[in-house]
Protein backbone atom coordinates (compact mmCIF):
# COMPACT_ATOMS: atom_id res chain seq x y z
CA UNK A 1 0.00 0.00 0.00
CA UNK A 2 1.50 3.28 -1.12
CA UNK A 3 2.25 6.03 2.00
CA UNK A 4 0.21 9.11 1.80
CA UNK A 5 2.42 12.48 1.58
CA UNK A 6 1.04 14.98 3.55
CA UNK A 7 2.83 18.49 2.22
CA UNK A 8 2.25 19.73 5.70
CA UNK A 9 4.92 17.43 7.27
CA UNK A 10 7.88 19.18 4.76
CA UNK A 11 7.45 22.75 6.43
CA UNK A 12 9.07 20.70 8.67
CA UNK A 13 12.39 21.13 7.07
CA UNK A 14 13.80 24.00 7.98
CA UNK A 15 14.63 26.66 5.05
CA UNK A 16 16.11 30.32 4.98
CA UNK A 17 14.73 32.84 1.99
CA UNK A 18 17.41 34.41 -0.07
CA UNK A 19 17.41 36.77 -2.95
CA UNK A 20 18.55 35.45 -6.38
CA UNK A 21 20.01 37.82 -9.03
CA UNK A 22 20.95 37.42 -12.28
CA UNK A 23 21.15 39.77 -15.84
CA UNK A 24 19.81 38.67 -18.96
CA UNK A 25 22.20 41.36 -20.92
CA UNK A 26 19.66 44.08 -20.95
CA UNK A 27 18.14 44.23 -17.89
CA UNK A 28 19.42 43.24 -14.07
CA UNK A 29 16.42 40.56 -12.67
CA UNK A 30 15.65 38.74 -9.13
CA UNK A 31 13.37 35.99 -7.26
CA UNK A 32 13.01 35.00 -3.94
CA UNK A 33 13.94 31.39 -3.14
CA UNK A 34 14.38 28.89 0.10
CA UNK A 35 16.81 26.31 -1.27
CA UNK A 36 20.29 27.23 -1.04
CA UNK A 37 23.14 25.22 0.41
CA UNK A 38 26.87 24.64 0.21
CA UNK A 39 27.47 21.33 -1.31
CA UNK A 40 31.39 21.14 -0.67
CA UNK A 41 33.83 22.90 0.61
CA UNK A 42 37.53 22.82 -1.82
CA UNK A 43 36.51 23.68 -4.56
CA UNK A 44 33.48 25.87 -2.60
CA UNK A 45 30.75 24.60 -4.42
CA UNK A 46 26.77 25.57 -3.82
CA UNK A 47 23.53 24.62 -5.05
CA UNK A 48 20.20 26.88 -5.63
CA UNK A 49 16.76 25.26 -6.54
CA UNK A 50 14.63 27.69 -8.42
CA UNK A 51 11.41 27.60 -9.67
CA UNK A 52 10.76 27.18 -13.71
CA UNK A 53 7.76 29.90 -13.61
CA UNK A 54 10.66 32.32 -12.52
CA UNK A 55 12.26 34.46 -15.04
CA UNK A 56 15.33 34.52 -13.06
CA UNK A 57 15.87 30.63 -13.88
CA UNK A 58 15.52 31.22 -17.91
CA UNK A 59 18.14 33.83 -17.12
CA UNK A 60 20.84 31.75 -15.22
CA UNK A 61 20.39 28.73 -17.70
CA UNK A 62 21.54 31.68 -20.46
CA UNK A 63 23.48 33.40 -18.77
CA UNK A 64 25.54 30.78 -16.24
CA UNK A 65 26.24 32.73 -13.19
CA UNK A 66 24.22 34.54 -10.21
CA UNK A 67 24.23 36.46 -6.68
CA UNK A 68 22.42 34.89 -3.88
CA UNK A 69 21.35 37.60 -1.33
CA UNK A 70 21.02 35.99 2.45
CA UNK A 71 18.10 37.95 3.74
CA UNK A 72 17.85 38.34 7.75
CA UNK A 73 15.14 38.75 10.38
CA UNK A 74 15.04 42.27 10.00
CA UNK A 75 13.54 42.12 6.02
CA UNK A 76 10.29 43.85 5.88
CA UNK A 77 7.73 41.86 3.96
CA UNK A 78 7.62 44.40 1.05
CA UNK A 79 11.08 42.65 -0.52
CA UNK A 80 9.04 39.69 -0.70
CA UNK A 81 6.15 41.58 -2.55
CA UNK A 82 9.22 43.19 -4.92
CA UNK A 83 10.80 39.85 -5.63
CA UNK A 84 8.28 37.01 -4.83
CA UNK A 85 4.86 38.27 -5.98
CA UNK A 86 5.40 39.72 -9.47
CA UNK A 87 7.35 38.26 -12.54
CA UNK A 88 10.62 39.91 -14.11
CA UNK A 89 9.08 39.32 -17.64
CA UNK A 90 6.63 42.09 -17.14
CA UNK A 91 8.45 44.66 -15.34
CA UNK A 92 12.06 45.53 -14.09
CA UNK A 93 12.60 44.99 -10.44
CA UNK A 94 15.63 47.43 -10.38
CA UNK A 95 14.38 49.81 -11.57
CA UNK A 96 14.85 53.20 -10.26
CA UNK A 97 16.73 51.23 -7.16
CA UNK A 98 20.73 51.76 -6.53
CA UNK A 99 21.94 48.20 -5.32
CA UNK A 100 25.53 47.48 -5.36
CA UNK A 101 26.98 45.51 -7.61
CA UNK A 102 29.45 42.17 -6.97
CA UNK A 103 32.90 41.43 -8.59
CA UNK A 104 30.99 39.49 -11.59
CA UNK A 105 28.81 42.57 -12.33
CA UNK A 106 25.05 41.68 -11.21
CA UNK A 107 23.03 43.32 -8.29
CA UNK A 108 23.27 42.17 -5.17
CA UNK A 109 20.60 43.10 -1.75
CA UNK A 110 23.10 45.24 0.85
CA UNK A 111 20.71 45.84 3.55
CA UNK A 112 18.71 43.04 5.43
CA UNK A 113 21.00 40.26 4.61
CA UNK A 114 24.03 39.02 6.12
CA UNK A 115 26.10 37.15 3.30
CA UNK A 116 26.46 37.62 -1.17
CA UNK A 117 27.32 34.47 -2.44
CA UNK A 118 28.26 35.07 -6.50
CA UNK A 119 28.34 31.95 -8.47
CA UNK A 120 29.50 30.30 -11.60
CA UNK A 121 27.33 27.16 -12.88
CA UNK A 122 28.82 23.76 -13.86
CA UNK A 123 26.34 21.51 -13.59
CA UNK A 124 22.03 22.08 -14.23
CA UNK A 125 19.70 19.16 -13.88
CA UNK A 126 15.69 19.39 -14.36
CA UNK A 127 13.25 18.15 -11.93
CA UNK A 128 10.04 18.81 -12.83
CA UNK A 129 8.63 22.13 -11.72
CA UNK A 130 12.20 23.25 -10.90
CA UNK A 131 15.73 23.90 -11.84
CA UNK A 132 18.69 22.75 -9.47
CA UNK A 133 21.96 24.37 -10.50
CA UNK A 134 25.22 23.62 -9.03
CA UNK A 135 27.88 25.82 -8.85
CA UNK A 136 31.57 27.03 -7.88
CA UNK A 137 31.84 29.94 -5.49
CA UNK A 138 33.67 33.66 -6.98
CA UNK A 139 32.81 35.75 -4.39
CA UNK A 140 31.45 35.35 -0.66
CA UNK A 141 31.19 38.32 1.35
CA UNK A 142 30.54 38.19 4.91
CA UNK A 143 27.89 41.78 5.31
CA UNK A 144 26.11 41.69 8.60
CA UNK A 145 25.70 39.38 11.99
CA UNK A 146 21.79 39.78 11.88
CA UNK A 147 20.57 36.20 12.34
CA UNK A 148 19.39 34.41 8.73
CA UNK A 149 15.79 34.70 7.86
CA UNK A 150 14.06 31.49 8.49
CA UNK A 151 10.87 30.51 6.33
CA UNK A 152 9.54 29.52 10.22
CA UNK A 153 10.16 33.46 11.26
CA UNK A 154 9.09 34.72 8.21
CA UNK A 155 5.65 32.84 8.84
CA UNK A 156 5.71 33.90 12.42
CA UNK A 157 6.58 37.27 12.23
CA UNK A 158 6.92 39.09 9.06
CA UNK A 159 4.11 37.77 6.43
CA UNK A 160 1.17 39.87 7.00
CA UNK A 161 -2.00 37.07 9.14
CA UNK A 162 -4.77 36.25 6.47
CA UNK A 163 -8.37 38.62 7.17
CA UNK A 164 -11.21 37.13 8.61
CA UNK A 165 -13.01 36.29 5.27
CA UNK A 166 -16.44 36.35 4.98
CA UNK A 167 -17.04 33.04 2.49
CA UNK A 168 -15.79 29.81 1.90
CA UNK A 169 -12.46 29.28 0.12
CA UNK A 170 -9.12 28.61 0.09
CA UNK A 171 -6.50 31.06 1.27
CA UNK A 172 -2.70 31.04 0.37
CA UNK A 173 -0.26 30.14 3.67
CA UNK A 174 2.55 31.66 1.18
CA UNK A 175 1.06 35.24 0.65
CA UNK A 176 -2.60 35.53 1.64
CA UNK A 177 -4.39 35.56 -1.53
CA UNK A 178 -7.78 34.19 -1.17
CA UNK A 179 -9.84 31.92 -3.44
CA UNK A 180 -13.36 32.34 -3.33
CA UNK A 181 -15.51 28.79 -3.76
CA UNK A 182 -16.07 25.29 -2.45
CA UNK A 183 -13.47 23.78 -4.00
CA UNK A 184 -9.32 24.46 -5.51
CA UNK A 185 -8.39 22.69 -8.50
CA UNK A 186 -5.63 20.32 -7.74
CA UNK A 187 -3.49 22.13 -10.49
CA UNK A 188 -4.49 25.65 -8.46
CA UNK A 189 -1.24 28.17 -9.62
CA UNK A 190 -1.64 31.29 -6.38
CA UNK A 191 -1.59 34.12 -9.12
CA UNK A 192 0.36 35.80 -6.49
CA UNK A 193 3.30 34.03 -5.35
CA UNK A 194 3.06 31.54 -7.84
CA UNK A 195 2.71 28.40 -5.10
CA UNK A 196 0.52 25.43 -5.55
CA UNK A 197 -2.92 24.33 -4.43
CA UNK A 198 -1.06 22.12 -1.75
CA UNK A 199 0.17 25.92 0.21
CA UNK A 200 -3.69 26.71 0.61
CA UNK A 201 -5.75 25.65 3.16
CA UNK A 202 -9.37 25.97 3.52
CA UNK A 203 -11.53 28.86 5.24
CA UNK A 204 -14.69 29.09 6.29
CA UNK A 205 -15.73 25.34 5.90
Amino acid sequence: MATAIDPTSLFSIPYGLYVLTANDGKKDCGCIINTTMQLCQSPAIISVCVNKQNYTNEVIKEQGIFNVSVLTEDTAFQTFEHFGFQSGREMDKFAGRDDPRSENGLRYLDQSTNALFSAKVIDAYDYGTHTLFIAQLTQATKLSSTPSLTYSYYFAHIKPKPQPQPKRGYVCKICGYFHEGDELPADFICPICKHGAEDFEPVGF
